[in-house]
C-alpha cells in the first residue's frame, strides 16, 4: 500500500510539473475557437497523411495509428516533439515548425478522427497468447490507466488495436528509458516486465476486440 501510494504521488507531481509547460489551452483540456481552425483537416492531409494514413490508420511498419486518440494526448506528443523531449527526426522536424495555436489545431483535428477498425486477420488470433496477454495486462495495471476498453482518455493514450509493430517498440523504449513520458508512469509500470512479457502485452492490445470512440475526441 504504501509503495503504491508513493507511485500515486510521483504520477499526479510529475505531471503537473510537466503539463504546465503546455500551451493555456491544452492544459484546460478544451479546444479553444480559433478562425483557421477548419484549415488543419488540409494540412493534415498534406503534412501528415503521407505517414499517419488519411483517414488517420497508417500502413506504415512502426507508424501509430492516430485514429481514435485523444486530443489532450495528441497535443502533449506534439508538444514533446517540439521541445525535442521525444527522439524521431521526422516527427521532429515537422513539429519544431509548429506554434501554440498548429499544437491546438492539429490535436484537435485528430481528435475527431473515428478509429478505424482493423481489417480481420487471415486467422484468429491465438487463444492462449490473447489470455496470457490479458493477464499481464491485468496484473501491471495496464487497464487501470488505459480504461477496461483500452480507449484511454484525456492525456492517456487510446491503446487499444494500435499497431503491434509500434507497441512492441514503444513499451520497449519506456523499460529503456529511451521514450520520456509527460509522467513517470509508463517507466514505472514496465521496468521489470521482461521483454516477451512487453511483446505479448503487445499482441493482446493490437488484437484487442475494437473499443467505441469517446465523445469529442475526450
Amino acid at each position: 500500500m504504501r509503495r503504491r501510494a508513493r507511485l500515486a504521488i510521483s504520477f499526479a507531481a510529475t505531471a503537473c510539473l510537466s503539463l504546465s509547460a503546455l500551451p493555456a489551452s491544452a492544459q484546460q483540456g478544451k479546444s479553444t475557437a480559433s478562425p483557421a481552425s477548419a484549415s488543419y483537416a488540409q494540412r493534415f492531409a498534406s503534412l501528415c497523411a503521407a505517414c499517419h494514413g488519411a483517414n488517420g490508420r497508417s500502413d506504415m511498419p512502426g507508424t501509430p495509428a492516430l485514429a481514435g486518440q485523444h486530443s489532450f494526448y495528441a497535443i502533449t506528443q506534439l508538444f514533446l516533439f517540439r521541445e525535442g523531449r521525444r527522439a524521431n527526426e521526422a516527427m521532429t522536424a515537422v513539429a519544431k515548425t509548429m506554434t501554440d495555436q498548429d499544437l491546438r489545431g492539429f490535436s484537435d483535428y485528430i481528435g475527431t478522427l473515428p478509429p478505424v477498425p482493423v481489417p480481420p486477420p487471415a486467422t484468429s488470433p491465438d487463444a492462449a497468447r490473447m489470455a496470457r496477454g490479458q493477464a499481464l495486462a491485468q496484473e501491471h495495471r495496464c487497464l487501470m490507466c488505459h480504461g477496461a476498453d483500452l480507449s484511454g482518455g484525456q492525456q492517456v493514450a487510446r491503446i487499444g488495436q494500435q499497431r503491434e509493430d509500434y507497441l512492441q517498440m514503444t513499451l520497449r523504449e519506456f523499460k529503456s528509458g529511451k521514450r520520456p513520458g509527460y509522467t513517470q508512469a509508463m517507466g514505472e509500470a514496465v521496468s521489470r516486465i521482461p521483454p516477451e512479457d512487453l511483446d505479448t502485452i503487445a499482441y493482446y492490445v493490437a488484437h484487442f476486440p475494437s473499443a467505441p470512440a469517446k465523445p469529442g475526441g475526450k
